[in-house]
């Protein structure tokens, strides 16, 4: 049973992809990384051995920390946070709990490097339509949500990427793009392995928003007009990153929760 200072796998997993969802920290050793290098969405690794140098840094924040089985390394951790002032429970069950109990689990193989600060970087066109906000959405909801995002000319898309150690995305001739008929959010749930019922359906919605496929999906024309909406409010591509992610937040919670939900009032047209 959990307690104040835990959370469990189920009360988790409703938090993830959500703007309630906490910082995760996975403290497991490198042994048990080895064994099995996933992480939950978002998590950073931090080495338990060195917490106080590091604990204040999250001041003001929710943290869930993760370690193998939930026992020493995650409570000592979760304890020492709350010591320095910070809201932290460990994850009942830790690591192997979360697998168990079939959570999201990211694959990390194809996860860009860090720069200094542990951010990815990544680089794509500037006025983003539908796709480069919902790549943005799902790195910062379930990779890395302190992801920084460049919106450039695409003639300079390439060379950005390699003066500043950035990984394009949606733009042809690179790894993170379309293929065949899947878009970069398909390419990308596929990847970092985040496949679950809720993301698969908003994929659905992107890609027929996305290539011009309303037939794949009734929410696509919707998911479009908002879009190109935005795009037309907004001169700043991270203004309109920031709005967009709002967008894309209420389509997940929709897809995850509310689809069988319907507006019925008035219950009954009044008669002229």
């Amino acid at each position: 049973m959990s307690s104040f200072t835990q959370i469990s796998p189920q009360q988790l997993s409703r938090l993830v992809g959500t703007l309630d969802a906490p910082t995760i920290i996975d403290v497991r050793i490198p042994d048990d990384v080895a064994i099995d290098p996933r992480i939950l969405p978002g998590a950073v690794h931090r080495s338990h051995k060195n917490v106080a140098e590091w604990a204040r840094e999250y001041l003001g924040q929710r943290i869930a920390v993760v370690c193998q089985r939930g026992q020493k390394l995650s409570e000592g951790v979760a304890a020492w946070l709350r010591h320095e002032g910070v809201e932290a429970e460990n994850l009942a069950g830790g690591f192997e709990a979360w697998r168990d109990a079939g959570g999201i689990l990211v694959a990390t193989g194809k996860l860009p490097a860090r720069d200094t600060a542990g951010r990815t970087l990544w680089v794509t066109r500037s006025r983003p339509k539908v796709d480069r906000i919902a790549c943005p959405w799902l790195i910062r909801r379930f990779v890395d949500p302190n992801a920084v995002f460049l919106f450039v000319t695409a003639a300079e898309v390439p060379d950005v990427a390699d003066r500043f150690g950035a990984t394009p995305f949606d733009i042809d001739d690179v790894f993170w793009s379309h293929r065949s008929e899947r878009c970069t959010f398909d390419v990308m749930i596929e990847e970092f392995g985040l496949a679950n019922p809720a993301l698969d359906q908003l994929a659905t919605i992107v890609r027929a928003a996305d290539t011009a496929r309303p037939d794949l999906s009734p929410q696509a024309p919707g998911l479009l007009a908002v879009s190109l909406g935005l795009s037309r409010m907004y001169r700043d591509d991270l203004e309109q990153l920031g709005a967009g992610m709002l967008l894309y937040d209420a389509f997940y919670r929709w897809c995850r929760d509310a689809t069988e939900e319907t507006h019925n009032w008035p219950s009954v047209p009044k008669k002229s």
